[in-house]
């Protein structure tokens, strides 16, 4: 039987997963299941719009959505669908991803994005099994456990510090 794709990742081109690829990681690590599609609200409208009005359907939960420049992409899919969008502006070369920030976090009332920062793939992630485990406690656990870890890389890193001043002074 095959597994329901919890989460979709979405991008208006096959570079984009020089970025996206870290979103697809922390999902796989958090164990949620999810896939990776290239769409174009540009270019394959008809594609994007189709895709958008049946993701929940399919079974998706959240879809995470990256563009640069413009970055219609995101936006587009959340005027299609009620499902979660969280959107990933990307670097751009003009701007810096600045163009793609204000393109993602100006939508119209009744159309919201939820926007990580520039190339934020990780945290994308992070947000959509937060979003997730408000109805999947073993997700939820994941969360829990990806916390405490952060927090005991933290320790060692200040002990190593302390560590270090200690070497330096003597």
């Amino acid at each position: 039987m095959e597994k329901t794709v919890m989460v979709s990742i979405v991008m208006p081109n096959e570079k984009d997963l020089e970025v996206m690829v870290e979103a697809a990681k922390t999902l796989e690590h958090l164990e949620v299941s999810n896939e990776v599609r290239v769409i174009s609200a540009h270019r394959d409208p008809d594609q994007m719009i189709a895709y958008a009005k049946s993701a929940r359907d399919m079974g998706i939960e959240v879809i995470i959505a990256t563009a640069s420049g413009a970055a219609h992409l995101p936006g587009m899919i959340a005027a299609f669908t009620t499902l979660p969008v969280i959107a990933v502006p990307l670097r751009s070369p003009l701007l810096d991803g600045l163009d793609s920030i204000l393109s993602m976090l100006q939508m119209p009332g009744g159309v919201p994005v939820a926007t990580v920062s520039v190339n934020g793939a990780r945290n994308a992630a992070i947000l959509a099994c937060q979003i997730i485990s408000l109805h999947n406690k073993d997700i939820m656990r994941r969360l829990e456990k990806m916390k405490m870890d952060l927090a005991r890389e933290v320790q060692e890193q200040a002990e190593n510090v302390k560590s270090k001043q200690s070497s330096a002074s003597s």
